[in-house]
Order: structure tokens, then C-alpha cells, then sequence
């Protein structure tokens, strides 16, 4: 394994360092403010339009997507880093530069499991950036944490389907700028349990959608994901092409598209880590208390050296898996994929708790980043699967070979 990066990406990371430093971080600030002031609570600050211009014109866009035909055909090993460092502005960067979630996720979707007319239709505008999605997965009534206990119901009748059923925390569906609905539903109730599932696009304004709430994540409206919804579908009808690679591959696409989403929210979550690491150590050099220095401080430097030390351990986890994903597919990666996602938001977790401690009450506050960080990084240990569902998984695949 050789994890160097090459010229490409040392080149887009110089890039991407500048774009951060000239642009986003000082729109944090005007962020902030034009969201306090903002009638819709769930719409994106103006100053956002700025920053995708200006990421556009910069060539850092669509970073996400391998595919060459759609956007910059980098290798996963070649993202990580640059999805590192759009990580650190978590709110901000992944959005500006047309790489935030779950629009990447249902970007994947389409370029993979789309037909020509889909991705006309849906495809190029979000590659374009000119609108949002959001993916419509998770119910309140059933256990979504297991896939097959989805209810939402996709029936065919004639030449259309029917959706009926209610989501819980849609991604995407709050941001005035979505405009279609990714959709898993049970379309086969008699298959076998892997082949009962469908996805299919919805149109936002088709009749019959209710999009009810917006859901709230630990009082954060959450809106760099586009905000999530509860959202009730009551005799949806759709054409039937609307209907994502064919009935019963559902599981199938959920399983395609959250493989690459997993190790995304990785990538970034050790530059949340970063992020914390560099505000604390600003932190504790300046303020004094009971006659010296945080900084001198047994405890704190304790928190510094193990935040460093899990930072490094994560990342060469994160690049293997990258790595793997690049020479022997997502399929191959299982087992690292299932690692990363356990090990990075628990502790990138406990980084941001000892960051948000040296902090004092600053650290809970809206002064500093920290506690929305916080709150993003608890938000993934449910957040494409729940831990206890991939420590399951993975369990099993360890005791496999001694159970033959």
C-alpha cells in the first residue's frame, strides 16, 4: 500500500487550501449572520452562491465523483484528503464545492443505476448545481436500522407507480432548492427479503407529497445537508420510468450508494477532528488558570498527545480503505468500510468533547464551532447505519470462519 499522494491531488490540495483560507473561513462569520436573519430557517445564506462560483471557477467541483464522464475522476485515494481538508468547514465547504450529501450519494445513483433520461432530467442540474435532492430511506414506525422493515409501499399500476407510506430524517427534503426524492419502498412483498425493495424519483411537487417538518439534530436545523424531513407520501403516482434500475434492486442500489457515502463522512470528520486539534491548542496557550498556562496543564496536554495520536491512527485506516476501494471495490472493502464507520465518528467524538472542555463554557456556545461539530459527528453514529448494526456485521465476519 502506498499511500503518497500524487501530483494531482497535491496540486487540488494547495488549491483547496487557498479556496479555504481566502474564502470559506471568512464566510463563516457572514454565514452565521445572514442565517440569524433569514425568514426561512431552513434556507442556505446568499453568501453560499458566492463560494460555489467561486469554487467552480477555481476547478474544485464535483471533486467527489470518480466518474470521469461526470466529474473529476478521482480515485478515492485521491478525494480523501482534499474531503479531509472540506471537513474542517464542514457546513460550508462540502456544499460550495458541489460535494455535499445526500446530493453526492444520489449524484452516485444516477450515474451508475440511472437511465439516459434520468440523468438528463435529474443528473445534469445537480451536477450543475443548480438544485438539490434529498434521499428518502428512514421511517418513525419500524426499526429502519434494518433495511428490510422498510414499509413505504411502491405499487404498479399501469403505466405509473403508487407511493404510499411516511419518511423520517430525508436528507435533503427541507432546502428550498430540492427538487426531486429519491424513494425506498417495498414494491415486492413476496421475494425473497434482498429483492423486495424499489427506489424510485419523485418529484418534489408531485401531488400527494406532504413534506410535514423539519427535523432538528440536537437543535441544529442541520441545513448544509439540506435540512431532514418527515414527509408523507399518500397515493403518489409517478411514471413508471421513473423507477430506478428495475423492481426489487432497491437493497442492492442502498448497499451501492452508502459504501462510497460512509467513507466520505470519514474523510471529513478527521478534518472536523483537525479542526478541534488546532482550536484547542489555540485555546489552552491563552488562557491561564490557577497560575499557569492551560497549555501546562497535565491533563490537557494529555487530551492534545491522545487527539493526535487517534487522528493519525484513523486517517491510515480511512486511506486503507481507500485504497481498497480503489483496487478491489467497495465489495472488497467490506470489512475496512465497516471499521472506519465504527471507529471514526465515536472518536472524532471524543477529539471534539476534550476540544469543547478546554473551552469552558465557550465550547458550548455559538462563539466557536465546536458544539455544532459536536453535535454532526454524534448525529453519524446513526447516520447511514447505526454502530451496533456494522459491530453485528463485523462480528460476524469474524467469528465466520471459526462457525464452519
Amino acid at each position: 500500500m502506498d499511500f503518497r499522494y500524487d501530483e494531482r491531488t497535491l496540486e487540488l490540495q494547495q488549491r483547496l487550501l487557498a479556496f479555504m483560507d481566502e474564502c470559506v473561513y471568512p464566510a463563516e462569520p457572514v454565514a452565521a449572520q445572514q442565517l440569524r436573519e433569514a425568514d426561512d430557517v431552513w434556507a442556505r445564506p446568499a453568501v453560499m452562491a458566492e463560494l460555489k462560483a467561486e469554487a467552480r471557477r477555481r476547478g474544485l467541483w464535483n471533486l467527489f465523483l470518480p466518474n470521469a464522464e461526470h466529474g473529476a475522476g478521482l480515485t478515492n485515494l485521491q478525494y480523501a484528503p482534499l474531503a479531509e481538508i472540506t471537513g474542517r468547514s464542514p457546513y460550508l465547504a462540502p456544499e460550495a464545492l458541489n460535494c455535499a450529501a445526500p446530493d453526492t450519494g444520489n449524484m452516485e445513483v444516477l450515474a451508475e443505476f440511472g437511465t439516459p433520461a434520468q440523468q438528463k432530467r435529474w443528473l445534469t442540474p445537480l451536477l450543475e448545481g443548480e438544485i438539490r435532492s434529498a434521499f428518502c430511506m428512514t421511517e418513525p414506525e419500524v426499526a429502519s436500522s434494518d433495511a428490510n422493515n422498510i414499509a413505504t409501499r411502491i405499487e404498479r399500476d399501469g403505466d405509473s407507480y403508487v407511493v404510499n407510506g411516511r419518511k423520517w430524517w430525508s436528507s435533503g427534503a427541507m432546502s428550498p432548492e430540492c427538487e426531486i426524492f429519491i424513494v425506498m419502498g417495498r414494491s415486492n412483498p413476496d421475494a425473497e427479503k434482498h429483492r423486495q425493495q424499489s427506489m424510485i424519483l419523485v418529484p418534489r411537487d408531485t401531488p400527494g407529497v406532504d413534506v410535514r417538518r423539519g427535523m432538528e439534530v440536537f437543535g441544529y436545523t442541520d441545513g448544509a445537508h439540506g435540512g431532514h424531513a418527515e414527509i408523507v407520501f399518500t397515493d403518489v403516482r409517478v411514471p413508471a420510468e421513473n423507477l430506478i434500475a428495475g423492481e426489487g434492486l432497491g437493497f442492492a442500489i442502498a448497499q451501492a450508494r452508502l459504501g462510497p457515502g460512509r467513507i466520505h463522512h470519514c474523510m471529513r470528520l478527521i478534518g472536523m477532528a483537525e479542526r478541534a486539534v488546532e482550536l484547542m491548542c489555540r485555546r489552552v496557550v491563552s488562557r491561564t488558570a490557577f497560575g499557569k498556562p492551560l497549555a501546562e496543564q497535565g491533563v490537557v496536554q494529555e487530551w492534545i498527545a491522545e487527539s493526535r495520536v487517534r487522528i493519525e491512527q484513523l486517517r491510515l485506516l480511512v486511506l486503507k480503505t481507500a485504497w481498497l476501494m480503489d483496487t478491489v471495490g467497495n465489495k472488497g472493502a467490506h470489512t475496512e468500510i465497516q471499521a472506519i464507520k465504527i471507529a471514526t465518528p465515536a472518536t472524532v467524538e471524543w477529539i471534539l468533547d476534550k476540544a469543547i472542555q478546554a473551552h469552558g463554557a465557550g465550547g458550548i456556545s455559538q462563539d466557536y464551532p465546536l458544539a455544532q461539530l459536536w453535535a454532526a459527528a454524534r448525529t453519524l453514529r446513526f447516520a447511514d447505519g447505526p454502530d451496533e448494526v456494522h459491530k453485528r456485521s463485523l462480528a460476524r465476519r469474524e467469528l465466520k470462519p471459526y462457525l464452519a
